[in-house]
């Protein structure tokens, strides 16, 4: 990113991967530019991970992944010595064996903590010390200075999801954050299109309704990703051939539809039905006239 021309083509190249995320990828990009720290926040399956996996691909810089769990603890993240080298050698620079955290600072790469929302306080502290200080100094290892081109970005789902917690605000103090929610309705249909092109225009279509509908029905917590949309044409598209039928067989369709959408979707807890009763009846509506889509899937 050393030139304006460099970030404009950067810019140009990672949004033609990523589907409708111009806008966030010019911020990633600016923020990186700019030697800032990012927080990449919405729900799942709207392209966080890919679109910072395009920006770093076409600036030709590491991603080195973290998975934010319970388990990911400072030692995890920082790296550890070897316990049957330090035995034989004592505690050395050679036996430390780099966890990502250390990896990413001395080769200057992109530190993608995934979920950050779900790592335990005592390993955000850890962060917390490397953004503010540019360095981490680690016992019996001495002090390991960040590469300038060291980054650190974290994503997270919303705070309501299952085994999340709310992030100290020395973490939103030291981040720029990044709203990915997600992509219009004629964005979607793009992904489905590039990610299950042999599906009927029909059937996409019927399919992005679908999951765009579960994020507003009053007995879901939480709806489907666009995720839930290709899963269901490309199940839909195999039962019909193991049935011998057409996939815009709508018996074929509301099947796909419950096996691809009842575990995305997060009902209320005050909801007395099943997912798959609510997969069925928004099934039924995504229908471009739901009163005929029994008489007549071909037209759904």
């Amino acid at each position: 990113m050393s030139s304006p021309e460099f970030g404009v083509a950067l810019v140009d190249a990672a949004a033609a991967d990523v589907v409708g995320r111009r806008r966030e990828v010019e911020l990633v990009v600016a923020a990186l530019a700019s030697a800032r720290h990012i927080l990449l926040e919405g729900p799942p399956g709207t392209g966080k991970s890919t679109l910072l996996r395009a920006v770093a691909q076409h600036a030709g810089q590491q991603l080195v992944f973290v998975e934010g769990n319970a388990e990911l603890t400072p030692a995890r993240l920082a790296g550890h010595f070897d316990p049957a080298q330090v035995l034989s050698q004592g505690y050395i620079a050679d036996v430390y064996i780099d966890g990502p955290l250390v990896d990413a600072l001395r080769s200057g790469g992109l530190l993608y903590v995934e979920e950050i929302n779900r790592v335990p306080e005592e390993t955000l502290n850890l962060l917390v010390t490397v953004m503010s200080e540019g360095e981490l100094t680690v016992p019996r290892l001495g002090r390991i200075e960040a590469h300038p081109h060291f980054r650190l970005v974290a994503a997270m789902n919303p705070f309501d999801a299952v085994g999340t917690a709310r992030i100290a605000g020395a973490i939103y103090d030291r981040v720029n954050r990044v709203s990915v929610d997600y992509q219009s309705e004629a964005d979607e249909q793009a992904i489905v299109a590039r990610e299950a092109p042999d599906a009927p225009t029909a059937l996409a279509e019927r399919a992005v309704r679908c999951v765009r509908l579960t994020r507003e029905h009053p007995d879901i917590r939480i709806g489907s990703s666009i995720r839930g949309a290709i899963d269901l044409v490309m199940l839909a598209d195999q039962l019909a051939t193991l049935r011998g039928t057409n996939c815009l067989d709508d018996s074929c369709g509301l099947d796909a539809a419950k096996a691809a959408l009842s575990g995305r979707i997060r009902m209320h807890e005050s909801c007395g039905r099943s997912a798959e009763e609510v997969v069925a009846e928004i099934w039924k509506l995504s229908a471009v006239n739901p009163d005929d889509s029994d008489a007549d899937p071909g037209k759904a």
